[in-house]
């Protein structure tokens, strides 16, 4: 009967892709086998990439999680190791090391063993006396070497059959009872059987961070192609929107258009009408005026006669004391203002196209540490301010905010615009704004422009502009870096998400009558969580 090894075939055991002997073998859903890194990239370099079966042409609605098909992978370990049996059965000269039998003269005969007693190698003929003769069996046979003299303990001359963990190196029997005899020792075959299946473990966790980070790859991959797709739809979406937009305002001028130019034809055709009477009227009178004309003689006796003797006809006249033409103000100024100030706030709220030109008055500004109280720390190029727990030992000045965590910058402003930015990011707490020269610096502070600040906040991932009444504002993402334009002669201060370009708040006629400065707050730890510094960083154009 024939044995299970003979049955099998090299052909069971080889990838379709690679056309090799499977390595980390996978399975698919379709029951079709490759090597883990052959499907891998084949999906990879796919076009479109479609998860499939390179064999049967199978498609997946999402791309599988490859495991290793642990059955097939011991099959396949079984078959090299009875592949690799057979080829030392009948080695070769090249495939054995080139170790030759010394026993053998005239051909070269390939050794099967080397014997560390005998201090040879011997092919299989020359072997046979170590498998037969009691004597030589208790001889120490391993796989063929020239370097006979490397298995030899250099001290006591006897075969190196065993490894010493605790040093970490090979013994012979007289080293175990001398100079290890306290350590742990294991035969060499034990101690490889042992290192193998470390390495076997050690290269499964390998292949299994490998196979993790694959997975994440893949994660990020479609995360990013998601991410991709919302973005190309939110474009074509705006396209759209605000193509409609346009469309639907053009329409609507036209029809706003018609509708004034319909309402002054009325008030024309009525005004004409008015005339057309009056006209009338005037002309009737004229004819009865002309009746009228009365020619005096030298006689008044006889011209008062005639004039008793004339009629004076009443025609009937209009009264056109009340009668007005209707005055069409047309007030579409203010609805139009009101609906051009909707919409541009509303697409600020989405990308402002305006902040680009706001950033051309950026300037350089810098933290004065001789207003940060004193448990806030000042890098020395003015660039950052963090809150510490320990307060320094500083000079007690009237600039110096003694109680809140704030700082003021060491440049101020009197009129103009002027632009800068602020980073944010890592933050739970921040202050952020402009405020007057003339602010109370001891003690708490109420945050309002009647306060001389304008300036918003966060505060338990809740963004507030201090108004009087505080305003929540409502955002659309955490920001990172927050931008804030002062327009100083129009009494304008506005913020702005600056990575995103979005307006987050605006405040607008602010009676600036001193000079201000712009004003920071890094605020406390949070728990721990908001140790991260403001930074003023240098504008992006």
């Amino acid at each position: 009967m024939a044995s299970p090894s003979s049955l099998i075939d090299e052909n069971n055991f080889m990838c379709s892709i690679c056309l090799e002997v499977f390595t980390k073998p996978v399975s698919l859903l379709c029951g079709h086998n490759f090597c883990m890194a052959c499907i891998t990239k084949h999906w990879d370099t796919k076009e479109p990439k479609i998860p499939d079966c390179p064999l049967c042409g199978a498609t997946f609605p999402i791309r599988p999680v490859l495991h290793v098909n642990t059955f097939i992978k011991e099959m396949v370990t079984k078959f090299q190791t009875s592949a690799k049996h057979k080829k030392q059965v009948r080695a070769k000269p090249r495939e054995n090391g080139g170790v030759m039998c010394n026993m053998c003269t005239g051909e070269n005969i390939p050794a099967l063993k080397s014997c560390l007693v005998c201090f040879m190698s011997l092919c299989e003929t020359h072997l046979e006396p170590h498998q037969r003769i009691p004597h030589l069996k208790t001889h120490k046979l391993i796989e063929p070497t020239d370097n006979l003299e490397e298995r030899m303990c250099k001290t006591h001359h006897q075969p190196l059959e065993m490894f010493c963990r605790y040093d970490q190196e090979f013994v012979c029997e007289e080293c175990i009872r001398t100079n290890h005899r306290r350590h742990q020792t294991e035969s060499i075959r034990e101690e490889t059987e042992s290192k193998k299946a470390q390495l076997d473990m050690e290269k499964t966790r390998m292949d299994q961070w490998i196979e993790e980070r694959q997975q994440k790859i893949y994660e990020i991959q479609e995360s990013m192609a998601s991410s991709r797709n919302k973005a190309e739809k939110a474009v074509s979406d705006s396209d759209r929107m605000i193509s409609y937009l346009v469309e639907f305002l053009k329409r609507s001028q036209a029809e706003l258009a018609m509708v004034i130019k319909s309402k002054q034809m009325e008030i024309e055709a009525e005004a004409k009408e008015f005339i057309k009477e009056i006209e009338e009227e005037i002309e009737e009178l004229s004819k009865k005026s002309n009746d009228l004309d009365f020619t005096m003689s030298n006689d008044p006796f006889k011209n008062l006669e005639n004039l008793i003797l004339l009629k004076v006809p009443q025609p009937k006249l209009k009264d056109w004391s009340a009668v007005h033409i209707k005055n069409e103000n047309f007030e579409v100024k203010e609805a139009l203002s009101t609906l051009t100030a909707t919409t541009t706030k509303e697409i600020r709220m989405l990308c402002d196209p305006d902040l680009k030109t706001l950033k051309k008055f950026a300037v350089d500004v810098s933290f004065d540490p001789e207003t940060a109280q004193a448990s806030l720390i000042v890098s020395e190029d003015g660039k950052e301010v963090s809150w510490s727990e320990r307060r320094r030992n500083v000079p007690n000045n009237p600039a110096r905010f003694n109680r809140i965590f704030n700082v003021l910058a060491k440049e101020g402003f009197s009129n103009g615009k002027f632009y800068y930015e602020v980073q944010v990011k890592d933050k739970t707490q921040w202050d952020i704004g402009v405020a007057n020269e003339s602010i109370n610096r001891n003690g708490d502070a109420r945050f309002s422009p009647r306060n001389g600040f304008w300036t918003i906040w966060l505060r338990n991932e809740q963004f507030v502009a201090n108004t009087s009444p505080p305003v929540s504002v409502k955002v659309r993402n955490n920001f990172e870096k927050i931008g804030v334009f002062v327009d100083y002669d129009k009494g304008r201060v506005s913020f702005y998400d600056a990575n995103a370009r979005v307006l987050i708040y605006t405040f607008d006629n602010c009676n600036f009558t001193e000079r201000i400065f712009p004003f920071f707050g890094p605020c406390g730890s949070d728990g721990g969580k908001n140790k991260a510094p403001l930074v003023i960083v240098p504008v992006q154009n």
